[in-house]
């Protein structure tokens, strides 16, 4: 259940992170996270999650590292990276890809450089949030989220710090989210 959310709160905050941006390049974008919860359950379902790959056979852990590394998921022990395929589309609409078909993002208050924002998720856990982005160029930007949810039943409050930047035109083996 803590791997569920802890990769159903990242994508929710990803797609929160171009939504109505200034400008967007198209491309490979690297979009890297670290999350703190109250409680502490998060950082220990990440890590018990981290012990439990590392004791697969060497060909299953390669297997499974493969088919994250093509969903564009890295999980370090501190720092959580995603890579996503921004379609020209989509940075033409100024949006990410919608990642989870019960989230609602808005859009609170936007200027030239930042963006603050709230989301809500249905589902369960229900999640919801809010935080601000900081655009530096169409090719970079960091963020700071606050997300509620609970785990085990129980309130859970945690923070996200976040940052991205573009890397490429070309997207490589990282395919586009479908819409």
């Amino acid at each position: 259940m803590r791997l569920c959310l802890i990769l159903a709160v990242a994508p929710v905050a990803l797609a929160c992170m171009g939504a109505s941006a200034q400008t967007m390049k198209p491309g490979l974008w690297e979009h890297s996270f670290t999350m703190k919860s109250q409680s502490g359950k998060m950082e220990q379902g990440m890590a018990e999650l981290q012990k439990q790959i590392a004791a697969m056979p060497p060909e299953k852990r390669k297997q499974m590292e493969q088919m994250m590394a093509q969903s564009g998921v890295a999980m370090g022990s501190k720092v959580n990276v995603v890579k996503v395929c921004v379609t020209p589309e989509d940075a033409a609409r100024m949006d990410m890809p919608k990642f989870n078909d019960q989230c609602k993002q808005e859009v609170i208050k936007r200027s030239a450089s930042t963006m603050q924002f709230k989301f809500t998720c249905a589902g369960q856990p229900p999640t919801s949030g809010e935080g601000e982005v900081t655009f530096s160029s169409p090719t970079a930007y960091t963020s700071k989220s606050i997300v509620n949810t609970s785990v085990e039943g129980k309130p859970e409050r945690m923070t996200m710090d976040q940052s991205g930047k573009w890397l490429a035109a070309d997207c490589g083996a990282v395919k586009p989210i479908k819409r």
